[in-house]
């Protein structure tokens, strides 16, 4: 396992990140117990959470579970000094989480203080704003995405305020290190001005979609990663679990997310079957596994701080994990590029 600094802090995270969100859905505590010890005994020591957390489906019934499983894992084990530990406060929308207000001074102490209680600890090193609440494309919105009706002064004046919230709670000990999730390119780097100019928590990493279906981040995002040191958290590496070859020809396995959630967020539709299929060729050419393929290209970009992978069986985790091991060939690399520029967004 290799490991990585998180932006300019002097953290130190695994490639390799747990992701959680299936724990209390698809997943029970008992579950996410032995993926925890299995994922430390192979050298992670990151995991990511959030408060919205489980999904597939998100429910206000199950809403905190997850963070409750990490918390008795902890407690059971006393490993949280060994973890380093990621969580998200939601954006705005979802009524259930304090009327749906999203990120603010308010809202995001309250929900720190009830992620730390089902957490089981007294600090996070790294809490994320989940989305903007000035609205994104991301999760399938870029068909509809509308910046222009935005309004700048009350979208800076949020981010200064979040950015402020988070510098006092730094200061009290509850937070590390802080990070963006499902943001834009102008939306990172205003974060990243804003805390030059009021000396203010920089941002160290941005959590958002990434694999070889969706390739966004190799644009403008790549060189503003290259230039300011904001690394990568990549969710959804396999598409949903779509790169690994179980929906083709119309396959819902048992279980399976797309089983659940029919389209998988919007990923699970025609036009991405041509490239999918074209990546599981070039993986049964190599003698590679699909889904270990398709993370170790996620770990083979140079942005890349973590890759976050999400199982819910011990047989995929065990190759997640393993992808860690493996090194594309510049043979590979290059199949991998002809299918891409054939099929350059198809999600």
């Amino acid at each position: 396992m290799k490991y990585n600094s998180l932006g300019r802090t002097d953290i130190s995270v695994s490639e390799i990140c747990l992701g959680t969100m299936t724990w209390g859905s698809q997943n029970s505590e008992a579950d996410a117990h032995a993926q925890m010890d299995y994922a430390v005994e192979k050298g992670v020591n990151f995991f990511d959470t959030a408060e919205l957390y489980p999904t597939t489906p998100v429910s206000a019934a199950t809403q905190g579970w997850t963070e409750d499983y990490i918390g008795s894992w902890f407690e059971k084990t006393g490993k949280r000094g060994d973890i380093v530990l990621a969580t998200k406060v939601a954006g705005r929308g979802r009524d259930y989480l304090r009327g749906g207000e999203g990120a603010d001074a308010k809202n995001i102490r309250l929900a720190l203080e009830a992620s730390l209680m089902r957490l089981k600890t007294d600090y996070v090193d790294l809490y994320q704003i989940h989305w903007p609440n000035r609205g994104h494309f991301h999760f399938r919105q870029n068909w509809s995405y509308n910046p222009f009706t935005q309004d700048r002064d009350k979208a800076v004046a949020n981010m200064l305020d979040i950015l402020e919230t988070l510098g006092a709670l730094v200061k009290e000990g509850k937070i590390r290190a802080i990070g963006l999730s499902n943001e834009t390119t102008w939306g990172i780097h205003k974060y990243l001005t804003l805390s030059e100019q009021k000396g203010l928590p920089r941002v160290a990493s941005v959590q958002n979609e990434y694999n070889l279906l969706y390739r966004h981040f190799d644009l403008d995002l790549a060189e503003l990663s290259h230039h300011e040191d904001v690394g990568l958290l990549a969710y959804s590496p396999l598409a949903g679990g779509i790169l690994s070859g179980k929906y083709i020809d119309g396959g819902r396995p048992k279980g399976s997310r797309g089983s659940i959630n029919p389209d998988i967020g919007g990923r699970l539709q025609p036009l991405q079957e041509p490239a999918t299929r074209a990546y599981l060729e070039i993986a049964a050419t190599y003698g590679l596994d699909p889904a270990a393929m398709a993370l170790a290209f996620c770990l083979s970009r140079p942005f890349m701080a973590s890759v976050i992978i999400g199982a819910t069986s011990m047989e995929q985790l065990k190759i997640d994990i393993g992808a860690a091991d493996i090194t594309l060939s510049n043979e590979v690399l290059a199949e991998i590029a002809k299918v891409h520029r054939q099929y350059p967004l198809t999600l």
